[in-house]
């Protein structure tokens, strides 16, 4: 009998430490990119340089923290949900998730894993078909107000076009992507009235991936032939497509740019020779910042799941790089102008189609083809 107890509570206690999962740490911080690499100029690259940054700043201090990323096999629901689960088996207590396409996968992780604190760039978690939203107490979403740092895009092409037309190439139809576009047309708007300018925003067109190259460059290519000669982007991989053709007609001598968007680059604008680039600025949302302060609140203890926060031009979260090296004294100081007047409420940049048809009718800016309200 005592045999047959001993065995039963073996059994037991065997199925409690498997029921209990792995024990995770807080101080391992683990990523999960889109499927693409952490070299992709873009989302995946801004979440891990904000979280490499803050582990070479506390190594050897008692935040320390061990990093590691995954890239999943596809852009599947279950390919996201499968890197996850490898990371809370490695004991990865903190996971970061840059970009919408995880937010169905944090709606079922964050209650498959309630130990583990997730941290979701730019979505929020809902199901399959949108008909629920929710954020559990281990998961923080971060969004970003695209369309201010678009306005300074847009000021930056109305003040620095030799032309008078610019552009707008956008990736699929999505709320950041068209707040990037409304924010861009508001800016050249403004800029019109405020400096007596009449540029035009003469094509606004969405690609309708992140990822078609070819499509890309295809699309800039007609506009610059029609005389459009800055062109902003928010596309994703679509924009190196944007970028290679800017690039091939800089080394032919044309004189074009592209603004670049999520974070800095003007290196993916150099020429092969090195002699310039031809990234104007870029439209920056500050993932670096949101990826590196969320891990450190994390560390510190001041983490509060269960929200949504916005990052915007007043705490950093949105806006220009300090450094824009093609933009001109004038320019640069005419946008921090704008900047300040954003941010004292002077004025309110529009976020919605409607907002933006309101704006400009206000300053007296017809909207261009493309723009969906």
């Amino acid at each position: 009998m005592k045999k047959i107890l001993s065995i039963f509570s073996v059994l037991t206690l065997t199925f409690l430490i498997s029921a209990c999962g792995t024990q995770v740490d807080d101080s391992k911080v683990g990523m999960v990119t889109d499927s693409g690499t952490i070299s992709d100029k873009s989302f995946n690259q801004g979440s891990w340089e904000g979280i490499k940054r803050y582990e070479e700043e506390n190594a050897g201090t008692d935040n320390a923290i061990t990093t590691k990323y995954l890239q999943p096999q596809g852009e599947a629901k279950t390919d996201y949900l499968s890197s996850i689960q490898n990371l809370v088996d490695a004991g990865y207590g903190v996971i970061v998730t840059p970009g919408f396409k995880f937010e169905t996968a944090i709606y079922e992780a964050q209650d498959l894993h309630e130990d583990v604190k997730f941290i979701l760039i730019d979505g929020e978690p809902h199901n399959q078909d949108y008909s629920d939203f929710k954020t559990n107490d281990n998961v923080i979403n971060i969004l970003f107000a695209e369309h201010q740092a678009g306005f300074l895009a847009g000021v930056s092409a109305a003040l620095e076009t030799e032309t008078g037309k610019v552009g707008f190439i956008g990736g699929m139809e999505i709320p950041p992507v068209q707040k990037f576009g409304y924010g861009y047309v508001a800016g050249v708007a403004y800029a019109n009235d405020k400096y007596n300018l009449d540029v035009k925003v003469v094509d606004y067109i969405y690609q309708g991936t992140f990822d078609d190259v070819a499509a890309g460059q295809n699309l800039a290519s007609g506009m610059y032939a029609k005389g459009i000669d800055i062109i902003f982007h928010a596309a994703g991989g679509v924009g190196v497509g944007v970028f290679n053709e800017a690039k091939d007609r800089a080394t032919n001598g044309e004189n074009v740019y592209v603004i670049g968007v999520d974070i800095n680059q003007y290196d993916e604008g150099m020429l092969a020779d090195g002699s310039k680039s031809v990234t104007l600025t870029s439209a920056l949302k500050r993932i670096d910042v949101a990826s590196h302060d969320y891990v450190a609140k994390v560390q510190e203890g001041t983490f509060e799941g269960g929200q949504t926060v916005r990052m915007d031009i007043t705490n950093d979260g949105v806006g220009l790089p300090a450094e824009n090296p093609n933009l001109a004294d004038d320019t640069e100081t005419k946008v921090a102008a704008a900047k300040q007047d954003m941010i004292d409420g002077d004025y309110t940049v529009p976020a919605t189609g409607e907002e933006l048809e309101t704006f400009l009718t206000e300053y007296g800016y017809t909207s261009p083809d493309g723009v969906s309200y």
